[in-house]
């Protein structure tokens, strides 16, 4: 082992179409629930992590700047994983950025705990494997063990104490050329972190019993409507779980809102394009203020003028399915 070795990867965000919320084992970090995304391309999240012997510690640095301490503590788990598995006793500085706003509801934590991952385990001289990597980012944030990979990916509901669960994917990126469309409703980091709202959520919702049992059905139609490439099934079985997983921790005591004016404004306007204009365009939202709308190529401009003209929404983006991790040893 050389005195300092580095590999950077770029991972990308992903949108769960069905949703993941709850956990079914709060050490291992299993989802309640099974869960379906598309991997989102140009979400990325760029990470170089570097092993060096002159370090006394880990650091991390985020956009640009020092992480806080929590932060830096995830980052460390995870690095402490890698080092059990390489041997390897360095210290690490791990640096990433993203091409995207962090913290606010945009999958940053999936991109990034999957670039993590993957750029750890090439550093440390480990050779790629994607359902170790998948398992291991979804100790770190269940929804990063989908970005490993590309295209359409599905995260089952976790047994307790299934150390080993991992994503898989159920279609490449190639298999359907979705867009969704990003309405950004607000800047900086949401208050409350999915972790601590899922647990809230748990503890104190009514809706939180039939939230697990109703969530495996709608997951179910969202799979078969995407491996049918049927937009409006998928589209039904995305709003109804979406909108139950937000009616779930709007319950909680006391309630968990992630909706702004703004988010509310941009799923009205896309209902009323669906319904009254014709439009074929439904809309999701993970834990955060910001609107995706789903929709086909043909219609996408037109929907993204329609959503930055929206009251509230300060600016647009525009994903499709890309790919999964980018590994690159430097």
């Amino acid at each position: 082992m050389t005195s300092s070795r580095t590999a950077t990867v770029r991972a990308r965000a992903n949108i769960a179409l069905a949703k993941y919320w709850g956990k079914s084992d709060v050490g291992l970090n299993l989802p309640a629930v099974p869960s379906i995304s598309i991997t989102l391309d140009p979400l990325i999240t760029e990470t170089t992590v570097r092993f060096d012997e002159a370090l006394a510690a880990d650091r991390f640095v985020l956009d640009g700047a020092a992480a806080r301490e929590k932060e830096t503590a995830r980052v460390t788990k995870v690095l402490d994983v890698v080092r059990a598995q390489s041997g390897l006793g360095l210290r690490a500085e791990v640096t990433s950025a993203n091409r995207f706003p962090t913290a606010a509801g945009l999958a940053s934590s999936a991109s990034g705990f999957a670039a993590l991952c993957a750029a750890a385990r090439a550093a440390a001289g480990l050779a790629a494997d994607d359902a170790l990597e998948s398992a291991m980012a979804r100790q770190a944030s269940a929804s990063a063990a989908r970005s490993i990979y590309g295209g359409f990916v599905e995260l089952p509901a976790g047994v307790p104490g299934d150390a080993k669960l991992a994503a898989t994917p159920l279609a490449p990126a190639s298999h359907w050329p979705l867009r969704i469309v990003v309405a950004v409703t607000a800047e900086g980091r949401k208050a409350v972190g999915s972790t601590d709202g899922m647990g809230h959520t748990e503890r104190t919702s009514p809706y939180y019993r039939s939230w697990v049992e109703a969530a495996p059905a709608l997951a179910a139609e969202v799979r078969a409507g995407l491996l049918a490439r049927d937009l409006p099934r998928v589209g039904r079985a995305m709003e109804q779980s979406t909108l139950a997983m937000h009616a779930c921790a709007m319950a909680a005591g006391p309630a968990l809102i992630y909706f702004r004016p703004a988010t509310l404004a941009v799923l009205a306007r896309i209902r009323e394009l669906r319904e009254t204009d014709g439009l074929g365009v439904w809309a999701t939202a993970d834990a955060g203020p910001h609107v995706k709308a789903l929709c086909h190529v043909s219609d996408v401009e037109r929907i993204t003028r329609e959503l930055a003209a929206t009251e509230g929404v300060l600016r647009t983006l525009v994903a499709e399915p890309g790919p999964g991790v980018e590994r690159q040893l430097s």
